[in-house]
């Protein structure tokens, strides 16, 4: 081989020794974001099949990360560059882009990062789940122990760290100092704690923190939502923009005269008129009280006002100032059906006729059995063929029975006091039973009554000035109500 043979391959040699090395540095810059992103999509994936109940939706959401690697497993080379970065069929891109400002996702179990106002601030919003504390959250989120620890004692001069709840966001801040997620300050965290009152965690100093409750302040605003009902109540009052938690209370209301299992029917139509809270920009902030509704059934308008009485006592009254609340519940269950009625009826199990001396209502096992009225437990435990049973007694008048519960609620014995509305036990079949049902009894005077045909005492009837103030609130509540358009659709919040 003669002089310029050699040169010549040794140039190529040369040449092939720097492509090599290049592709290696390629590889191996390729290979580490692999990696990184291979980490971010299966922690992505474990936050995910921790909410994802069912084997199925798991194994989804894992093909789904499984795909967004094979797109992006492709070696950097020309054609690489002129594609960009993938995203992994939008689950998650696997590295940042290189002119990223923010460090990205922050260690946690859940929550988004972005970016503060201020350029040199990082936020990370995470979300309280059943069970969280504010610990598990300043943890989840990448803060330090000891410094979530002085955050999270500062702020209980202003708010109780057990009064979280769950889906209450917090945001919390950081501030880089490094290119590294682990070079950062913590500057504290805020969270709305009500709808009108915010709580704000900073930075004091290197070792500090304190905590600031601001209050907000709210626009009272009164909302009507009215409508037909076709099929059922709560599908009507969807429709008509009235969010579920104003429902319940509707239902609470009327729920002395009105069966709204039976008497319920298609045409009945309800008009509510409620206060809402705002923030000064009109978002919504919550819903308040009921302060008029009406319901017309059957073509019979039954109205209600809400009324502050002398004494401070807040209740709801009809159009003549008779008290809404009744001395008893007519159903003390929500979401029964009426099996059995009162009187004659050949028995499910002993086959005989006899006189059925209650009412039966089928609801699945554990839906929870309220107390019909204000009273002390006379009976509670055992009792033939009633199975589990309680006995109530409210006056010298009036007792209440239960009957075939599966379980009774903690804290209650013989000589308890209850309130009217309070969750004394859970449906069940104990006792002769054929399936899930309670067993309602009324007695007065000693003696089984139909408790869907008593005409139960009545609730005070406004007398003299309160009577007076409260004709001049009705006047005024009408008028309003005519001068209000019903809403067609809001939020519900």
């Amino acid at each position: 081989m003669d002089f310029p043979d050699f040169r010549l391959t040794f140039m190529f040699w040369i040449r092939m020794l720097n492509t090599s090395l290049t592709k290696f540095n390629l590889y191996s810059r390729w290979l580490r974001s692999v990696v990184a992103g291979l980490g971010t999509e299966l922690s992505a994936l474990h936050r995910k099949s921790r909410r994802l109940r069912k084997p199925c939706q798991v194994a989804a959401v894992a093909v789904l990360v499984a795909a967004g690697l094979l797109v992006y497993l492709d070696p950097p080379f020309e054609s690489h560059a002129e594609r960009g970065t993938p995203l992994g069929l939008g689950i998650a891109a696997l590295t940042p882009p290189e002119d990223e400002t923010r460090p990205g996702n922050l260690p946690g179990e859940s929550g988004e990062t972005t970016e503060d106002a201020s350029p040199s601030q990082v936020e990370r919003v995470v979300e309280a789940r059943r069970g969280d504390t504010f610990m598990k959250l300043m943890l989840g989120a990448g803060v330090a122990r000891n410094e979530a620890h002085a955050a999270i004692d500062a702020m209980k001069g202003v708010f109780n760290p057990r009064d979280l709840r769950p889906g209450q966001a917090v945001t919390v801040t950081f501030t880089p100092e490094g290119e590294k997620d682990v070079d950062r300050r913590f500057d504290g965290f805020r969270f709305d704690a009500e709808a009108d009152r915010a709580v704000v965690v900073m930075r004091e100093d290197t070792d500090g923190f304190r905590a600031e409750a601001i209050e907000r302040e709210l626009d009272s605003r009164k909302v009507r939502a009215a409508g037909e009902i076709e099929s059922n109540l709560y599908t009507a009052a969807q429709k008509a923009g009235l969010p579920a938690g104003v429902l319940v209370e509707l239902i609470r209301l009327y729920s002395w005269d009105v069966d709204f299992q039976r008497d319920i029917q298609p045409g009945d139509r309800f008009d509510v008129m409620v206060e809402r809270m705002h923030y000064a920009d009109g978002e919504v902030a919550r819903w308040g009280d009921i302060v008029y509704a009406e319901l017309t059934l059957s073509g019979q308008k039954y109205p209600l006002y809400r009324f502050k009485g002398a004494r401070g006592d807040i209740d709801y009254f009809d159009a003549s100032g008779q008290s809404a609340q009744k001395a008893l519940m007519k159903t003390p269950i929500d979401g029964a059906r009426l099996s059995s009625g009162f009187g004659r009826r050949k028995h499910p199990i002993l086959g005989y006729t006899r006189v059925h001396q209650g009412v039966d209502f089928a609801a699945p096992s554990g839906t929870p059995i309220y107390a019909a009225g204000n009273g002390s437990i006379d009976r509670i435990g055992r009792n033939g063929g009633y199975g589990k049973y309680i006995r109530i007694r409210h006056n010298g008048r009036f007792d209440t029975a239960y009957a075939h519960m599966s379980r009774f609620a903690r804290g209650l014995k013989r000589g308890s006091r209850v309130r009217q509305g309070q969750v004394i036990g859970y449906v069940g079949t104990t006792g002769r039973s054929t399936g899930p049902h309670l067993h309602y009894e009324i007695h007065v005077g000693g003696r089984q009554t139909n408790p869907m045909r008593l005409k139960l005492p009545s609730g005070r009837k406004l007398k003299g000035s309160e009577l007076i103030a409260f004709r001049a609130l009705r006047e005024a509540r009408r008028d309003q109500l005519v001068a209000t358009p019903p809403i067609s659709k809001v939020a519900n919040r």
